[in-house]
Parts: C-alpha cells; sequence; structure tokens
C-alpha cells in the first residue's frame, strides 16, 4: 500500500505541475480570437483551436526542455554540431531535435531512476543495494537514447545503401532521356518517395538545395555527408569528377551503378557464406543433444537394465 501511495503522490504531483503550466481556458479563447482578426473567411474555427493547441504544447516544451537539458547540455559547438549531424543521418530533422534528445536522456535518467528505487523498496532491500538499483536504472535511463539513434542511424544507412542502386538505374535512364542532371535529381526523387523513401527525402533535399543557390557540388558534397554511407560518396566523388572534366554523367552513373550492385552482391555471398559457422552454435546446442537422445537413448537404458539384473 505505501508502493500505491507513493506512485499516487507522484502522478498527482506531476499532473499539478502540468496543470500550472497549462494555459487557462480563457488564454485559448482570446489566441482564437486574435487569429481569427487576422484570417480570411475560409479559416475554419477547427484549425485555429488546433493551432492554439499546437502552441500551447509548445509553449510546455519551451518551458520544460531548458531544465532537462541543463544537466546534459554540450559546451563545445563542435559536439553539437556532431550531434545534429548524426541525428540527421538517423533522418530526424527540426528546429528542436538536439534539445528534444538530450533532454530525453535527463527524463528517462530520472524516470528509470525512480524506478530502481521504487523497485528495491519493494524488495525491502536496504539502503545501498537501493541506490545500486536506483543508479542501475538511472545509467540505463542515460545511456538509451544513444542506443537508440546509434540502431536508427544504422538502419537507415543500410536502407539507403539498398536503394542507391535502383536510385542510380533510373539517374542514368532519365539522364540518358535527356533532363539535365537537376531535373533528374528530382524526377527520381520524386519517383522514389513509395519504394525507397528514405533516398527520395535525401535527394529531395539536395533538389531543394540546388534551387536555393547551393552549387550542386556542395549539396551532393551535403548528401554525402547526411547519409554518412561510404557508396554515396563515392557517387558524389564520381559525379563531380565528371562535371570536372566534362565526360559523360550517364555512363559514369552506369558505371557507378553496376559497382554498386556488384558490391551488394559480394556482400549477400559473404553473408552466404558466414551462415555454416554461424549455426554451428545452434546446432551444437540444441539439435546434436536431441539427436543423442534419439540415438543412445535406447541403448543406454538397455545396458541399464542389464546392468541392475546383473546379465552385465
Amino acid at each position: 500500500m505505501e508502493i500505491y501511495m507513493l506512485a499516487g503522490l507522484m502522478m498527482v504531483a506531476a499532473a499539478l505541475i502540468i496543470y500550472s503550466l497549462w494555459p487557462k481556458r480563457n488564454d485559448d479563447e482570446d489566441v482564437i480570437k486574435r487569429r481569427m482578426r487576422g484570417r480570411s473567411a475560409q479559416a475554419s474555427v477547427a484549425a485555429i483551436r488546433k493551432e492554439a493547441k499546437e502552441s500551447v504544447a509548445k509553449k510546455v516544451f519551451n518551458t520544460v526542455a531548458p531544465i532537462a537539458v541543463r544537466p546534459v547540455q554540450m559546451n563545445s559547438a563542435e559536439d553539437m554540431s556532431k550531434l545534429r549531424m548524426k541525428l540527421a543521418t538517423a533522418g530526424i530533422r527540426g528546429e528542436g531535435v538536439v534539445t528534444t534528445f538530450l533532454a530525453s536522456k535527463t527524463v528517462l535518467a530520472i524516470f528509470l531512476g525512480l524506478a530502481g528505487m521504487l523497485y528495491a523498496w519493494s524488495k525491502g532491500v536496504d539502503i545501498l543495494n537501493g541506490a545500486g538499483y536506483a543508479m542501475l536504472g538511472a545509467g540505463f535511463g542515460f545511456l538509451s537514447p544513444n542506443v537508440w539513434l546509434s540502431l536508427a542511424v544504422s538502419k537507415r544507412c543500410d536502407q539507403i545503401r539498398k536503394g542507391l542502386p535502383d536510385t542510380l538505374d533510373l539517374l542514368v535512364i532519365s539522364v540518358e532521356s535527356g533532363l539535365g542532371l537537376d531535373a533528374a535529381l528530382q524526377r527520381v526523387g520524386d519517383e522514389m518517395k513509395h519504394v525507397h523513401p528514405a533516398v527520395s527525402e535525401e535527394l529531395q533535399m539536395v533538389t531543394v538545395e540546388s534551387q536555393m543557390g547551393v552549387p550542386r557540388s556542395e549539396a551532393l558534397t551535403n548528401f554525402a555527408a547526411r547519409t554518412g554511407v561510404e557508396e554515396a560518396r563515392s557517387l558524389v566523388g564520381v559525379v563531380n569528377q565528371a562535371e570536372r572534366f566534362g565526360t559523360s554523367i550517364s555512363t559514369a552513373l552506369r558505371r557507378q551503378s553496376e559497382s554498386l550492385r556488384t558490391k551488394r552482391r559480394q556482400a549477400a555471398e559473404e553473408k552466404a557464406q558466414k551462415t555454416t559457422v554461424k549455426l554451428m552454435l545452434p546446432l551444437i546446442m540444441f539439435i546434436f543433444p536431441a539427436i543423442l537422445v534419439v540415438l543412445a537413448g535406447p541403448a543406454g537404458l538397455r545396458m541399464y537394465e542389464m546392468f541392475t539384473s546383473g546379465t552385465l
């Protein structure tokens, strides 16, 4: 009962904190009225109320996030840039993604630390072991966002690596049909949206950067840096070299596509060759004991009967 009472008090305290940060109903209505004065007649009240709720959520986030980020704040701009680039490689972009990621580490560390303390208290352990449970939970909560981010980066890089050969084939077809490289990148980005969404998103960002005045070589270099895939860096190098020396881009793209397909086939063959070695452990642990019981079991029982009867 004491555990339940403590958990209930913590929930009530959290609810009171959220309620104190949440604006009153009259404030929402005032925001809606102010926005309706500057809106056209076609704007619906439901859409305005939705934007008001989003602004409330943003206000709560802007209030809580700086407090949660303070214990894990990075002092170096280089570290912040690396974290932002890693989040972009995982496909997570936005204005406050770095703040949200750092705040999640603090929130999870506090939450899991309290959970470990409650678990230790429910088991009746002493203070020293209870502190150990709390520190273990806090450490796991602090490190879990990093583990999740590494898995997300690995998964997205694998998706981009698998989608690059098909993307290059479409680029070759588009360039050979008469489209320029910028138009081909835009067209391929639109066509690959449902097949390889990660590659499509990156190509669309290259198109947007080119339309904003960024040189194509720089936009492609940013594409390679965001993806973090070696094949993308090789592709960007080939395209930039072809533009610099005036060679055929379609030929360079075709050869790069063949090279990527060869690498993908070799990687598949390598995984197939490793299958035999990986099967040794389950064979030894699970299949061989069953075969041993089936084959040697009757003989062992016969020998035991002969030994007990004295005939052996």
